[in-house]
């Protein structure tokens, strides 16, 4: 008795396989799917499923910064350990950090300058009465002695990342300083970190349908009303963002590393999606340490850079942000703000982005900056509205930013893989590390 093939077989006998959808795509129809929804919600005043795009996107949340704590301080230490592995380990630190710096007084420049162009503060119709006082405040001395913890416990409970970062990078000091003797400890923290990120990825797989709750709450709470006060605000910090991600980045790539910067693009868009969804950096960092490895930099280094950068590397948040909205708050509250303001601006923006501690939000840096200048912390009141939209695109040019300057570095240290780079491809990267092997069992 013959039978039909099936439909799913191929003439070789070979089960077919539906091709799957890209990690970028997902993310992207959830966003798609989740405005539509909340235009839904909005307009037809549908409280459950309003209801439902906000616990989903809030549950989203809640998952990344449950493993956000442990994740920080095991990949710190870690990463400074796997310094001992790197060549001129000290020389690729101190440029790091210097090329953090470059950038960002590049990003906090063009932030004034949108500013000062637009003026975001006048003719909106807000007051210092529709102001208040935030809850958490920045300050140079709280920054300065709040780096160091009271204990080991609270940093963890309490998610103060500066102070996790504090332990994690005074402990794998101790490491390497200890040496052979230390290796148990380095071996267990390597191996905590591995499954730390692989719940992580669990988490990430998710972001497809986080974005869809996370877009569809904004859209339902906020709708278009509000952007109407805070329209040349939210172009403002959408349009600098934008300048630095698509034009400063690509022409460093371009000029200092001498790569492709559409490459670049190409190998790192799932992590820049990712990161506008979560508005995590830290949330974001196994996958942007990923994309970094493909992007032809060596893992050794990578394992260093990003996770450092996760936790300083601010473009977004802690340059263009602060630098257009101290000019917004001195403009609502009359206030008028001279060369010397603009000075101090930049230096915080500089000295101070450790403080956003790559943790969604920037009211902390934004709190240090007008503390700074004097002006009314009531003007942070004033943002925390519109924040939760403006912190999308703040933290997708944040790790945009925390995958270049690796690239750039590598490249003018001639350690980057240029043909890994020159293939790097994001449409073939899953939310999934690469397969490791398996345990021995006995």
């Amino acid at each position: 008795m013959s039978t039909s093939p099936s439909p799913a077989a191929t003439p070789r006998g070979r089960t077919a396989r539906f091709p799957s959808i890209p990690f970028w795509a997902q993310i992207l129809l959830g966003l798609v799917l989740g405005a539509l929804l909340g235009w839904v919600a909005r307009s037809g005043d549908i409280g459950w499923l309003q209801t439902t795009l906000a616990k989903t996107g809030d549950l989203f949340i809640q998952l990344l910064m449950v493993v956000v704590a442990p994740l920080v301080f095991f990949a710190i230490l870690v990463s400074i350990t796997n310094l001992r592995n790197v060549s001129n380990a000290a020389r690729l630190a101190t440029r790091t950090l210097l090329w953090f710096m470059i950038t960002s007084l590049i990003a906090v420049v063009i932030g004034l300058t949108i500013g000062l162009l637009t003026d975001p503060g006048s003719g909106t119709g807000l007051t210092a009465a529709d102001g208040a006082d935030p809850k958490k405040k920045g300050s140079w001395l709280d920054f300065l002695t709040g780096i160091i913890p009271t204990d080991v416990i609270t940093p963890f409970t309490e998610l103060n990342v500066l102070q996790i970062v504090f332990m994690a990078a005074a402990v794998g000091i101790a490491v390497l300083q200890v040496g052979e003797k230390a290796r148990p400890l380095l071996t267990l923290s390597e191996s905590v970190l591995e499954l730390l990120q692989k719940v992580l990825w669990w988490v990430i797989r998710l972001a497809p349908l986080g974005s869809l709750g996370l877009v569809g709450k904004a859209i339902y709470k906020y709708g278009w009303d509000l952007l109407g006060k805070y329209a040349t605000f939210t172009a403002d910090i959408y349009v600098g963002c934008a300048l630095v991600l698509f034009v400063v980045y690509p022409v460093l790539l371009a000029t200092v590393a001498k790569v492709n910067p559409l490459r670049f693009f190409r190998g790192a868009w799932p992590a820049i999606q990712l990161a506008f969804v979560s508005r995590s950096s830290v949330g974001t960092m196994p996958l942007t340490q990923k994309v970094t490895e493909r992007l032809g930099v060596p893992k050794e280094y990578a394992s260093f850079a990003v996770p450092f950068g996760s936790t300083t590397k601010m473009d977004g948040c802690a340059s263009i942000y602060p630098a257009i909205a101290a000019i917004f708050v001195a403009q609502v509250f009359g206030v008028h703000l001279d060369v010397r303001d603009y000075v101090l601006i930049a230096f915080v923006s500089v000295i101070g982005s450790a403080a956003t501690a790559g943790l969604t939000g920037a009211t902390v840096m934004l709190t240090l900056t007008l503390s700074t200048l004097g002006l009314p912390m009531q003007g942070v009141g004033l943002l925390l509205a519109i924040d939760p939209i403006l912190d999308m695109m703040r933290t997708a040019t944040n790790v945009a930013g925390q995958s270049v300057i690796p690239i750039i570095v590598a490249a003018r240290e001639k350690i980057l893989d240029r043909e890994a780079y020159d293939t790097a491809d994001g449409s073939k990267l899953d939310a999934d590390p690469e397969p490791r092997p398996a345990l021995a069992t006995a």
